[in-house]
């Protein structure tokens, strides 16, 4: 990861987190979380940027939730710039389409995964030990097969690297299982519904992760929500079980990166434009297909 103090784009503002490809700002008892259109890949932060990205998947997150707003309290105070404090106001061009004032929560440390098809580390852990997180599959699965239901899949959350999956019995060992069993029925909740909205305009909503915060010993919603980035969207019409999807996120960039001679460490290669243009193409084509 690069230095916290490395190219912000509100340098004057306190930072309170730098993440791969968002930077957060403590403003008192809120945050402001900017959206870059830094790229990731295989946990490294590359060096080309994908113009437009960030705004996009703020604009995603940001509709999903709006649509869930009677379903669920978010953490969102504002999405307009005019509406920030005042000394945000100065990075008004920067801050526009990309960021979002929310409330500072006490952040509950698990990644909320829901799993509606059996992919990626999921399909890896189903063919070693027939299991996912600890649930018990049916035998002769394919990759990408739809389950018979919804999965919550929770993983613990790390700094750095990969976050580590664990059943969700470990988990009740160490964990409040009220909290748990709250997140866990808003989590399948979520999915179930926004997998229905997706699907009726051609997209496949694989599996998604979703993160909740306490504000006033309430769980709410918080980051960022079903956005490419936190889930693997596959378009309907190409859905075949049994073989890896096509992708709305940035497959086209791992895809690319797998090509070279790449160890996978810091630093990461630069990207053709072209490889660019088609991997932002198609998350401009969920937006469109998701909010219109």
């Amino acid at each position: 990861m690069a230095n916290q103090s490395d190219n912000l784009l509100c340098p004057k503002l306190k930072l309170f987190r730098k993440g791969k490809v968002r930077e957060v700002y403590a403003l008192d008892d809120k945050l402001l979380i900017v959206a870059t259109d830094q790229i990731s890949a295989f946990d490294v932060v590359l060096p080309s940027l994908l113009a437009g990205k960030g705004a996009l998947l703020n604009k995603i997150s940001n509709f999903w939730f709006e649509h869930f707003n009677e379903e669920i309290t978010n953490h969102l105070i504002a999405t307009e710039v005019k509406d920030y404090p005042e000394e945000c106001q100065e990075y008004a061009d920067v801050l526009k389409d990309r960021s979002v004032l929310v409330w500072k929560t006490e952040m509950i440390e698990v990644e909320a995964i829901v799993r509606g098809y059996l992919s990626g580390s999921g399909y890896k852990d189903y063919l070693a030990t027939g299991e996912v997180c600890g649930i018990k599959l049916p035998e002769g699965l394919q990759e990408s097969a739809k389950l018979e239901a919804p999965i919550f899949t929770p993983s613990t959350k790390v700094q750095e690297g990969h976050d580590v999956n664990i059943s969700e019995a470990e988990l009740r060992k160490t964990f409040d299982p009220k909290i748990l069993d709250e997140i866990k029925e808003k989590a399948l909740m979520l999915y179930t519904k926004a997998a229905e909205y997706a699907l009726e305009r051609g997209i496949i909503i694989a599996d998604t992760k979703f993160e909740f915060g306490l504000l006033n010993g309430k769980v709410i919603l918080i980051d960022e929500i079903l956005t490419p980035d936190s889930s693997r969207f596959w378009p309907a019409d190409d859905y075949q079980s049994g073989r890896s999807q096509k992708s709305y996120d940035k497959q086209i960039v791992r895809d690319y990166l797998l090509t070279l001679d790449w160890d996978k460490t810091y630093p990461g290669p630069s990207l053709p434009d072209e490889v660019g243009e088609k991997a932002i193409q198609k998350y401009q084509e969920v937006y469109e297909k998701l909010t219109q």
